[in-house]
């Protein structure tokens, strides 16, 4: 079922809900199990921000066949459900939108193999939309940038070097080039002009670092029931986020006796560590981060051409990046 928050934009919400059987008809696996927990995955919650920002943005572009447009953001879901499975496996996390994940069920082996079929998926759709090769390059660049930030990662677990700079290289490859990518090619495809495709780039990276770094922030200060997956899941795989690195940079001799520990942290190290975290000001000087990228995002979508999909835009933004901390 499509997600609640798109009711309030009745236009999108229709093209949306037309949307997941769409999705569900392109998956079409033998091995019926995996095929059934992807299609779960596909139905599960999700809030299908990168189509439904592919749909608004493709609205400052031409009139076109709305399957060119319909392909285009199946494409985006399917590479971002495909990337979600494979991250499941890396950070070895026993929940996705609040049901077991593929990993768990049957093994690691068979979920990456999952992934790899939904990258098959995706490319199927991206020859729906466009057979230009300049377009497909693109999607094959973003494709490169989205796992290299994925396998950067690896450098980064339990480093208590960690800067803000290797962060955001981090969540900009493994977060933000898909929102990018989302921006770009709606705009490509419906043939915008120029400086619709490159604002779109832009606006596309600063809301997909800004809701990453909040995404980051609920898991200091939400609970399991707010955000679907257990709380300070990253900080136990040794994935260390702006809200511990700025707080590992404000008390390090507080911090260092407990991430010396790495994998052995055990739940009241956890809690110590989450506490540390809000009170040294880490987590406060986080937010203050996504303040910053929220009017960066709007003051971009404020260059856009007056219409109801800029209004649209810059409402959606503002209801995603001023989530309750």
């Amino acid at each position: 079922m499509v997600h609640a928050l798109w009711r309030q934009f009745p236009r999108i919400n229709l093209k949306l809900i037309a949307l997941e059987p769409y999705l569900l008809n392109a998956v079409n696996l033998s091995n019926q199990p995996i095929h059934h927990k992807i299609v779960d995955l596909l139905k599960s919650g999700g809030k299908f921000l990168r189509p439904g920002f592919f749909y608004i943005y493709s609205e400052f572009g031409e009139p076109v066949d709305p399957a060119v447009v319909k392909a285009g953001a199946a494409a985006v879901e399917l590479l971002h459900v495909a990337t979600l499975i494979h991250d499941d496996v890396i950070d070895e996390s026993p929940l996705r939108r609040g049901v077991a994940t593929i990993h768990t069920q049957y093994g690691q082996k068979n979920a990456i193999y999952a992934g790899d079929y939904l990258f098959t998926c995706y490319f199927n759709q991206v020859l729906k939309s466009t057979q230009d090769p300049a377009d497909m390059k693109r999607h094959i660049d973003a494709m490169q940038v989205i796992l290299t930030g994925e396998l950067d990662q690896m450098k980064y677990n339990f480093n208590q070097q960690l800067t803000s700079a290797d962060y955001f290289h981090e969540i900009t490859g493994k977060t933000a080039e898909l929102f990018k990518l989302c921006f770009q090619q709606s705009a490509i495809v419906t043939h915008a002009a120029p400086e619709i495709v490159e604002l779109g780039g832009e606006i596309g990276i600063t809301i997909g670092q800004a809701y990453q770094i909040l995404d980051d922030i609920l898991d200091y200060s939400g609970d399991t029931m707010q955000t679907k997956k257990p709380v300070l899941e990253d900080l136990k795989s040794g994935v260390y986020t702006l809200p511990l690195i700025f707080a590992n940079q404000l008390v390090p001799d507080s911090l260092k006796p407990l991430l010396d520990k790495k994998d052995q942290l055990t739940d009241t190290d956890i809690q110590a560590i989450k506490t540390i975290v809000i009170q040294s000001g880490g987590l406060k000087k986080a937010i203050e981060v996504a303040d910053e990228l929220t009017d960066k995002a709007l003051g971009l979508i404020a260059k856009l051409p007056e219409q109801k999909s800029k209004q649209d835009l810059e409402k959606l933004t503002r209801m995603l990046l001023t989530r309750k901390q």
